[in-house]
C-alpha cells in the first residue's frame, strides 16, 4: 500500500489529496469551500456537492496514477442522520447554527457531567450530543425515520464501501456521547435510546471494505480498493507520535488550533476554559486545548496576510500592539472577553511588507476591532485573568508574548515579543483557574514542545492528511506545527 487518496473535509474548506507513503510527498488533487447551505429547515452542509466534489476528483486521480486505498480525515462535531435505506433523514446539521442553544436548559438537565465525558459544555452545536437532542425535539418526525447516526468521516466512508461504523476520536471530540475512561458510549447515549442508532465501534484505522461498484464505475478506481474507516482531523496529527517515550504536546492547525497532550501528569482541566479531553486513535484520552486561530486570523485580516519586515515588527513592539481575545468568545481559553486592539494604534501608511501589521494594529476596517476608549480597563482585566507578570520596566504595557490575531506565529510578532523579554503570561494561573499544568517550581524549560520552526513557519500547517495512510500502515512520518506563543505558556506538559 503506497499511494493513498486522502478526502479531508476541513470546517472551511474540503480537499482531496493522493499522498506517496515511500516518499512523503503529498499532491492537492482538487479543493472547494466547505459550503453551508441555507436552504431547509436549518443551515446544513451540502453534502451532494461534496459528493460529487469526491468522486469527481477520485476519477481525475484514477486517470493518472495508482490509488491502494482511500483514506478520510474530517473536523468533528458532525453527524449525520440516516433513514432505512441509506439516505438522509435529516440535513447534517451546521455546528455553528444556534439552534440548539433553545434547549440549553432542557439538554444540560440530561448531558453527563465533564468527570464521565471530559466534554465541556459549549455553544451553538459544538456539542454533538446537543444538536442530536435539538434534532429529535424540533423535527421529530424526521428524527423518527432515523436508523442510524454516524460521525462525520464515517458517513464518507460509508457512501464510499457500503459498511457503518462508529469511530473513538469523533466520538470523544467533546460530543458529550463518549466516555473516554470506559471506552463505551455515554450515559447520555443510554438515557436517550440512542444506543440502537449507532453502529459498532471499530478502530479508525479499520478497513471497512472495499469501493462500492457504483463508486468503481463513476470513478474508474479498481474494484477492490480498500477504504479505511476515517479519523476526527486533530487527532489524525497525534499518530505519528503515539507511543513515542517522553512528555510532549502536539499541535493541529486549520480552522482551529487544537493542542494536545501526551505521556503527561495527570491534570485537573477546567471545562470553562474550553479544556478536555480528546480521544486518540489508539482509544486512549488526551488533554486538549484549544482556540479558534485560523478564524481569527482569518477575519482579523481579510484573509490578506503579508510578510512584515523588521521595522514593521518593532513598531508594533513599540507601540505595545496586540490583539486580545476573542472574536469567538464562546471558544477558547479567555471566556466572556471580546476582540479589541491594545497599545498605541497607528497606521504609517504603508503599503508593502509590513504594511498590513500597522493597519491591523490600527484596527481600521477590522470586523469587531474596538477602537473605542478604556484600553487600559480592557488591559488590566486580560492582564488579571491571565494572570501576567511583567518583567522589569514592562509597567502596564502588555507587549510582544502574545503575538498577533488568533497565532503570533503567522505575524511574527509573537517570537519576537519572547526574545525582547517581555511581559509573559505565568503557566501557573492561564487556563486553570488558579490549579497548575505544571508541578509547583518546575521550571519554565521544562515542559516540551515538538515544533519544527524554519521557512514554512509562516504559513499554517496542514499536516492532518499526512497521516492517515500512516493509520493502515504504522509508519513513521514528519510533524510540522506552529506554535502560538499564547499556547506555548498556557498549555504545558510535563512527566
Amino acid at each position: 500500500m503506497r499511494h493513498i487518496a486522502v478526502f479531508d473535509i476541513g470546517k472551511t474548506n474540503a480537499k482531496l489529496l493522493a499522498v506517496d507513503l515511500a516518499t512523503g510527498a503529498e499532491t492537492s488533487v482538487a479543493k472547494r469551500p466547505n459550503a453551508v447551505l441555507a436552504d431547509g429547515p436549518y443551515p446544513h452542509y451540502d453534502i451532494d456537492g461534496l459528493w460529487r466534489f469526491v468522486i469527481d476528483g477520485l476519477r481525475r486521480l484514477a486517470a493518472r496514477q495508482a490509488v491502494d486505498a482511500i483514506s478520510i480525515t474530517t473536523h468533528g462535531a458532525a453527524a449525520v442522520l440516516l433513514d432505512g435505506a441509506g439516505g438522509l433523514a435529516l440535513p447534517a446539521l451546521d455546528y455553528e447554527h444556534a439552534g440548539p442553544d433553545d434547549l440549553a436548559a432542557e439538554y444540560d438537565a440530561l448531558r453527563p457531567g465533564f468527570s464521565e465525558t471530559g466534554s465541556p459544555r459549549l455553544p451553538m452545536g459544538l456539542n454533538l450530543g446537543a444538536q442530536i437532542f435539538w434534532q429529535a425535539r424540533c423535527f421529530p418526525e424526521g428524527f423518527a425515520r432515523t436508523k442510524a447516526i454516524l460521525t462525520w468521516p464515517q458517513y464518507w466512508s460509508f457512501r464510499l464501501s457500503g459498511v457503518m461504523a462508529s469511530e473513538p476520536t469523533s466520538l470523544g471530540c467533546h460530543t458529550d456521547l463518549w466516555n473516554p475512561w470506559a471506552a463505551d458510549f455515554s450515559g447520555l447515549v443510554d438515557r436517550m435510546g440512542w444506543r440502537r442508532l449507532l453502529p459498532p465501534v471499530r478502530p479508525a484505522a479499520t478497513v471497512l471494505g472495499p469501493v462500492l461498484p457504483a463508486v468503481v464505475a463513476a470513478t474508474a478506481l479498481p474494484a477492490g480498493t480498500p477504504v479505511i474507516s476515517g479519523i476526527h482531523d486533530s487527532n489524525a496529527s497525534l499518530v505519528p507520535w503515539l507511543g513515542k517515550d517522553g512528555p510532549r504536546a502536539v499541535l493541529s492547525t486549520g480552522t482551529w488550533m487544537i493542542v494536545m497532550g501526551l505521556g503527561g501528569g495527570q491534570v485537573a482541566l477546567d471545562g470553562a476554559r474550553d479544556l478536555l479531553v480528546n480521544v486518540n486513535a489508539r482509544g486512549e484520552p488526551v488533554p486538549t486545548a484549544r482556540y479558534m486561530a485560523g478564524r481569527e486570523f482569518d477575519e482579523i485580516t481579510g484573509g490578506h496576510v503579508v510578510t512584515p519586515d523588521a521595522a514593521a515588527l518593532e513598531a508594533v513592539l513599540r507601540r505595545g500592539v496586540m490583539a486580545m481575545p476573542s472574536l469567538h468568545p464562546g471558544t477558547g481559553p479567555f471566556p466572556g472577553l471580546r476582540f479589541g486592539w491594545l497599545g498605541e494604534a497607528k497606521d504609517d501608511g504603508g503599503t508593502g511588507r509590513g504594511g498590513l501589521v500597522l493597519r491591523c494594529a490600527d484596527g481600521g476596517g477590522m470586523p469587531g476591532a474596538d477602537r473605542g476608549g478604556g484600553a487600559g480597563d480592557r488591559r488590566r482585566a486580560v492582564r488579571r485573568q491571565c494572570g501576567f507578570r511583567a518583567d522589569a520596566g514592562d509597567g502596564d504595557r502588555a507587549r510582544g508574548d502574545r503575538g498577533g490575531a488568533g497565532g503570533g506565529h503567522r505575524a511574527g510578532g509573537g517570537a519576537a515579543g519572547r526574545a525582547a523579554g517581555h511581559c509573559a503570561p505565568d503557566p501557573r494561573r492561564c487556563c486553570q483557574g488558579g490549579r497548575a499544568l505544571v508541578a509547583p517550581g518546575t521550571p519554565r524549560s521544562a515542559g516540551r514542545t515538538d515544533r519544527r520552526m524554519g521557512k514554512g513557519a509562516g504559513r499554517p500547517s496542514r499536516h492532518e492528511r499526512r497521516f492517515l495512510p500512516r493509520l493502515a500502515t504504522g509508519e513513521p512520518s514528519g510533524f510540522v506545527a506552529m506554535m502560538s506563543p499564547m499556547w506555548a505558556h498556557h498549555f504545558r506538559i510535563t512527566g
